[in-house]
């Protein structure tokens, strides 16, 4: 046992260390390029596209006359700027291929790039999003007694409601009771200040991105998965940032606690601990239940994240065959996985005293029309039926049905066919399949499995994904600038995006030919 005496000595040698990192990533200059990126997001952010009447923020912009149209396309170029060079600065960070068939890893440690580039959001309005003020009118109408999951923000006339955007005053609030628990005590904090409430939410948020930072590389290790890429697309991903820390999003905490409980379950308890192998099996066996309970926590943030706990025990074990041993001991396993998630749930509902209203308000997100495909799909129905003179049919509801559906069918296959030997392909692809297929899509529901994905690991598939990343960084580019009535500016920041996108894919494909054809191409020295 080490002396405690000696702790203080190994405390202050570890907090030099990471300052040593620290300051090597802000010397860094792909890393300051990153940090000057973010920054002009944050300053973006103070236009009017997401600003409301009740930020301090107006009156320094009607002080320099930025509160009109020059303030909307001064925001805009700032945010364009800053999304194009934090997406190059991404890019020149990504782990280069060696001849060894694994990755160089980064020049900088990941932990410390995503402090840096996150520095700017803190203290910056909830960025390409409205849904931390909904956050804060629901944490003030339950300190005043009101359920959110009976009625809309609305019902409260006030600063807090005037800040939630006008489609979502009506509506219930359709999250689960952990987080609005979390939203009320985060108002009583913040002294019932509006705009200060919608902004502490980014707290929880931290801490959820916090966790995924230091628990994905490790979960990459478990499953002899490159650390350092891991690290690279699922923590320094702009998509992170923008999303989780800047939106301020209570999906972070969500993926928090869920990647926390996967990483539990996967972790193996040292030999050197116990001395019989029966007490071995016994802490594995703790370890996953334990994570079957942050997966009931994370559930009680954002009711998808249950589905994690269908595939929690088959990561320290594995479901190998179909005989009728292993299927009934898989069957358990999973049953009393689900199980132990559900009732942690339902204990934080009693807990809380919020209830079960959440199951009446699940239509709520569909309630604004988005993006989501079998949305686009029933547009897209409706106008060809109404060229043939059938005005007044809608068939966005069944589209709806359709990919729910679709959903669920992609999900079951998925887990026969993938949660047995690989889990993370199931949850990756299964929680990007809920996403796609629920009525309503927004780009941070995309990073529940999107944060997963580097797990999968497979190079057509990250590809892939990093094309989506993009696509869906020039959505938010365009969506803010058609707020603030600079659609062209937006458009064009996409074109740029793409077209770095497509320059930097070319040279990763060159490097990793050049990686393979030096690799192939070396022989046997002949006698």
């Amino acid at each position: 046992m080490s002396d405690p005496a000696q702790l203080p000595v190994t405390l202050g040698s570890r907090a030099r260390g990471r300052l040593a990192e620290l300051t090597a990533a802000a010397k860094n200059r792909t890393v300051l390029r990153g940090f000057i990126g973010t920054f002009c997001i944050a300053v973006g952010a103070l236009s009017p596209a997401y600003l409301p009447r009740s930020s301090p923020f107006w009156k320094m912009l009607d002080a320099i006359n930025l509160a009109g149209t020059t303030g909307k396309i001064t925001g805009t170029v700032a945010t364009m700027v800053g999304v194009l060079l934090l997406v190059t600065a991404w890019f020149s960070l990504r782990p280069r291929h060696n001849e060894d068939g694994g990755f160089d890893h980064l020049a900088v440690k990941h932990w410390a790039v995503l402090v840096l580039w996150s520095l700017p959001f803190l203290a910056a309005p909830p960025i390409f999003s409205h849904d931390a003020y909904s956050y804060a009118a629901q944490g003030w109408m339950w300190h005043n007694n009101i359920n959110p999951y009976d009625v809309g923000p609305g019902i409260l006339p006030g600063a807090f409601a005037d800040q939630v955007a006008w489609v979502w005053r009506t509506t219930r609030a359709p999250y689960g009771p952990l987080a609005l628990e979390m939203n009320y005590w985060t108002v009583v904090l913040c002294g019932f200040h509006p705009y200060l409430s919608a902004v502490m939410m980014r707290v929880p948020a931290v801490l959820g991105t916090a966790l995924v930072a230091h628990l994905l590389p490790r979960i990459g290790r478990q499953q002899s998965v490159d650390a350092g890429f891991v690290a690279w697309f699922g923590v320094l991903n702009p998509l992170v940032l923008i999303n989780f820390i800047g939106g301020c999003h209570n999906d972070a905490l969500m993926m928090g606690f869920m990647v926390a409980g996967l990483w539990l379950a996967g972790w193996r308890v040292p030999d050197n601990w116990v001395r019989t192998r029966k007490r071995l099996a016994f802490m594995d066996l703790w370890w996953w239940v334990l994570g079957a309970v942050l997966i009931g926590l994370a559930a009680a943030i954002k009711q998808p994240a249950i589905m994690a706990a269908a595939a929690l025990p088959l990561l320290p074990r594995p479901w190998t065959s179909w005989t009728r041993r292993e299927l009934g001991v898989t069957f358990v396993r999973v049953l009393a996985s689900l199980g132990i998630a559900t009732g942690t749930f339902a204990l934080v509902s009693v807990i809380t005293g919020l209830g079960f209203g959440w199951i009446f308000a699940i239509d709520v997100p569909g309630q604004a029309f988005t993006a989501a495909p079998f949305n686009l799909l029933g547009a897209v129905l409706n106008w060809t039926v109404a060229q043939f003179g059938l005005v007044g049919v809608d068939l966005v509801p069944i589209c709806r049905t359709i990919g729910v559906v679709t959903a669920g069918v992609i999900i079951a296959w998925l887990w026969f066919a993938h949660a047995g030997r690989r889990p993370y392909v199931f949850l990756s692809y299964g929680f990007i399949a809920v996403a796609a297929g629920f009525p309503a899509l927004h780009t941070w529901y995309l990073q529940w499995g999107g944060t997963l994905l580097p797990l999968a690991m497979r190079r057509r598939t990250i590809t892939i994904s990093v094309w989506a990343t993009l696509v869906l960084l020039g959505f938010d580019a365009i969506n803010m600038s058609w707020r603030n009535n600079a659609i062209a500016l937006g458009i064009g920041t996409a074109v740029a995006v793409i077209w770095f996108a497509w320059n930097h894919t070319q040279e990763h494909a060159l490097a990793v030919e050049a990686v393979e054809t030096a690799a192939t191409s070396e022989t046997p020295a002949e006698d």
